[in-house]
C-alpha cells in the first residue's frame, strides 16, 4: 500500500519544512486522533522525544491535534525510543509517538507511531492515517493532557531487572547528547559498573554531532588511552548501540548478533541486506540459519514472527530480542550482550577476532528522484557488472527511506576491488540522473 508521507521509520524531514511544519503536524495529530477514536472509546496516547530543539514545537502541535479528537495525551518527556515502546505496553496505552530523527543531525526530526503493545504501526494503519489527512476533521470532543512523572524510573527499573551484574567493570560511555543521556549511565551504575560518560550535555543542537554510534572514534580513543574494559556508544534516540573493545575496535550490530546467537545457541538469526557476508558465513559454519530482509527493523520483526525466531537486527546496532521487546533497545542490547560475553568466558576482543568481516563500503549518492534511479532500465546490468569486479562479493543498491539518496553497498574479499566497484557504479548512477 503506497504511502506519501510515512517512510520506513515514520515521517522524517527537516524541522520547520514540509512535511514537518507545525501546520502539517497539527493535521497529522488530528488524523491519527480520528483513526484512534474510531477504534477505542477513550484512547490514550503517550508522547516521548529526544533532545532536539524542535521537539517541543512538534510535540505541542501533535498533541493539540490528538486532543481535538478526544485522545488523551500523556507526555513522557525525553526518553529513548524503546522506552516509549515499552511503556506503551506497560501502561496499556492505545498508541504512542516518538518525536526523533534517530541518528540524523539536529536540524532533522521525525514522528514515529507505535500501536498497542509497543509494536510499530502497520503499513495499512499508516495509509489509513494518511487518508484522513485530507479530510476536514472538526473537533469532536476535547481530551486532557498530563505529564507522566514516573516514566523514566519505570523504564530504568525494567532495564536493571534484565541486566547482569557489572561489578568491577570500567565502562566508557557515549550517549550522543541524546535521549539516553540520563538513563544509560544510571542503569549501568545501578548494576555495579564504574561509568565514565561523555557527550551527556544536550543543548538541542549537538545531538549526534561527532559522537554516538555513528561516530565512535572519540570513544574508541578514550577506551584505549583510559584502560577501560569496553566502550558503549548509543545513537540519538537510543535504539542502536555499538560496543568498543579494549583495543579500540568497534563491535557493530553484526558482531552483537554473532555473539548472542552463538552463546544463546539460536537456531535462526534474521539480518538485512546490509548485514556483512562474514556474519552469514560464520553463522552457517555453526549451523545457525540466516535470513535477510530489506533494511528496517520492522521487516526484521516481521521475519522473526513469521519464522518463529527470537534474535535479529541490523549492522547499525539495532538489535531485536523478541522475548523482551518488539523493537530494538540500545541499552538492553548492550546489557544482554555483556551477559552473553560473561557467560562465554571470553572477553569482547576475542569475539571481535572470531568474526572475520568482509571489506565493505557504503556510498551515498545524492539524487533528486531516487525512484527514477531504481527504475532505470540499465540498473540491473550495472549492478551485475559491478558484482563481477568483486570476485565473490555482492552489491546492493537501494533508495534511502528517509533522505534523497540512493545507497550503494559493496562487499567482497578484496578491499580495493570493493571500493573500485562502488565508485564505478556511482559514476553510472550520477551520469544517469544528470
Amino acid at each position: 500500500m503506497k504511502r506519501r508521507y510515512f517512510g520506513t521509520d515514520g515521517i522524517r524531514g527537516e524541522a520547520g519544512r514540509e512535511p514537518l511544519t507545525p501546520e502539517f503536524v497539527l493535521r497529522l495529530g488530528k488524523a491519527a486522533g480520528r483513526y484512534l477514536s474510531q477504534r477505542a472509546e477513550r484512547p490514550v496516547v503517550l508522547i516521548g522525544k529526544d533532545t532536539r530543539e524542535s521537539g517541543d514545537l512538534l510535540e505541542a502541535a501533535l498533541a493539540a491535534g490528538l486532543l481535538s479528537q478526544g485522545v488523551a495525551v500523556e507526555h513522557l518527556g525525553i526518553l529513548p525510543t524503546p522506552g516509549v515502546a515499552f511503556l506503551t505496553a506497560e501502561l496499556g496505552a492505545d498508541a504512542s509517538v516518538v518525536i526523533s530523527a534517530s541518528h540524523n543531525p539536529y536540524q532533522d526530526n521525525g514522528i514515529k507511531f507505535f500501536g498497542p503493545g509497543g509494536t510499530k504501526l502497520s503499513d495499512e494503519a499508516e495509509a489509513a492515517i494518511e487518508e484522513l489527512l485530507e479530510a476536514e476533521l472538526d473537533t469532536t470532543r476535547i481530551a486532557t493532557v498530563r505529564n507522566h512523572q514516573e516514566a523514566e524510573r519505570i523504564y530504568m527499573d525494567r532495564l536493571v531487572r534484565i541486566g547482569p551484574r557489572l561489578d568491577g567493570l570500567r565502562v566508557a560511555m557515549d550517549t550522543a547528547n541524546g535521549a539516553t543521556y540520563r538513563v544509560a549511565p544510571r542503569v549501568f551504575q545501578r548494576l555495579g559498573a564504574e561509568v565514565f560518560a561523555v557527550f551527556t550535555t544536550p543543548d538541542g543542537r549537538n545531538i549526534n554531532k561527532g559522537c554516538g554510534s555513528t561516530h565512535p572514534e572519540t570513544l574508541a580513543r578514550i577506551v584505549r588511552e583510559g584502560g577501560f574494559d569496553l566502550g558503549v556508544a548509543f545513537d540519538g534516540d537510543g535504539d542502536r548501540v555499538v560496543l568498543i573493545d579494549r583495543k579500540g575496535r568497534e563491535a557493530s550490530g553484526d558482531h552483537l548478533l554473532f555473539i548472542n546467537a552463538v552463546v544463546r545457541e539460536e537456531p535462526l538469526v534474521v539480518g538485512t541486506i546490509m548485514s556483512n557476508l562474514g556474519l552469514e558465513r560464520a553463522l552457517g559454519e555453526r549451523g545457525i540459519a540466516f535470513e535477510r530482509t530489506p533494511v528496517g527493523d520492522r521487516y526484521v520483526y516481521e521475519a522473526l514472527l513469521r519464522r518463529g525466531g527470537r534474535l535479529g537486527g541490523e549492522q547499525s546496532g539495532h538489535v531485536l530480542f523478541l522475548e523482551h521487546l518488539p523493537t530494538g533497545d540500545g541499552i538492553q542490547t548492550a546489557l544482554l550482550t555483556l551477559a552473553a560475553v560473561r557467560d562465554s568466558g571470553r572477553p569482547l576482543e576475542a569475539w571481535v577476532d572470531a568474526l572475520p568481516m568482509y571489506p565493505q563500503t557504503l556510498v551515498n549518492v545524492p539524487v533528486s528522484d531516487k525512484h527514477r534511479v531504481m527504475e532505470h532500465p540499465e540498473l540491473a546490468d550495472w549492478i551485475a557488472r559491478a558484482e563481477a569486479m568483486l570476485g565473490g562479493g555482492r552489491i546492493n543498491v537501494r533508495p534511502s527511506g528517509t533522505e534523497p539518496l540512493v545507497r550503494i553497498m559493496a562487499e567482497g574479499p578484496e578491499e580495493r576491488a570493493v571500493h573500485e566497484a562502488a565508485a564505478w557504479l556511482r559514476e553510472r548512477i550520477e551520469a544517469a540522473v544528470e
